[in-house]
């Protein structure tokens, strides 16, 4: 993603006013929810995840609107500690790919849920190593599972969903197991709550989060859960 000056940034709000920004992003599609293996009970009072569907902001701002999340947090995964800056990510060259960690209660939320959030409105998990305008392997479709019952649950939803068809091309999404999980600059949190009006925020990420209410009414939460205290 780009950080336009606010010139720009107002020009284009402008062109982009309307019902250009609330068709922009790429479209949900409605997955079926988890089923047999791809079920994942917990009685813990956490459990926490890192998804990797394109540049961060909007994968944050899903899932800090999602009810049942404690925190969603931006940062970078798949890659070495010392790496873990936006501008050494951004070269495509450092293995890392954007991320949101995401903590949860399983006991208000699944992680079957979870999941079919991520593949239905977060992100399109067809397109390999890009999302939307944004290319190269740092925007590649992930899931960094925390142990080999989420690994076995994210590979056979997969197996699910593609076995459906409600995509016209197959899932690219990696499941790999977190090796580190690096919290993004603070710049970067919140940020599509922070920033609303920038276009990229607007045309890209907002309209996720408006499908997100629509199509999950009963776990949207209108007030998000934030990163920083402001």
């Amino acid at each position: 993603m780009s950080i336009l000056k606010p010139a720009a940034v107002a020009a284009l709000c402008l062109a982009l006013a309307g019902t250009i920004c609330a068709n922009a992003a790429e479209p949900a599609v409605a997955v079926p929810a988890a089923a047999g293996k791809a079920q994942l009970v917990s009685t813990a009072p956490s459990e926490t995840v890192v998804l990797a569907g394109g540049c961060f902001w909007g994968v944050q701002g899903v899932f800090q609107h999602t009810q049942g999340v404690l925190r969603a947090v931006s940062g970078y995964a798949g890659g070495k500690r010392e790496a873990a800056t936006y501008e050494m990510v951004s070269s495509g060259s450092t293995g890392h790919a954007e991320a949101v960690q995401v903590t949860y209660d399983p006991r208000k939320i699944s992680f079957g849920q979870i999941l079919q959030i991520y593949f239905s409105v977060a992100h399109d998990p067809t397109q390999l190593n890009r999302q939307g305008p944004d290319h190269g392997t740092q925007y590649r479709s992930a899931i960094f599972t925390a142990g080999e019952q989420q690994k076995q649950a994210a590979e056979a939803y997969i197996a699910q969903i593609d076995a459906a068809k409600v995509f016209s091309s197959r899932i690219v999404t990696q499941v790999a197991p977190l090796q580190g999980f690096y919290p993004a600059e603070d710049y970067h949190q919140d940020y599509a709550t922070l920033h609303p009006n920038q276009p990229y925020i607007a045309y890209n990420d907002l309209p996720k989060i408006a499908n997100l209410q629509k199509m999950y009414p009963a776990i949207y939460r209108a007030d998000p859960v934030l990163v920083l205290k402001r």
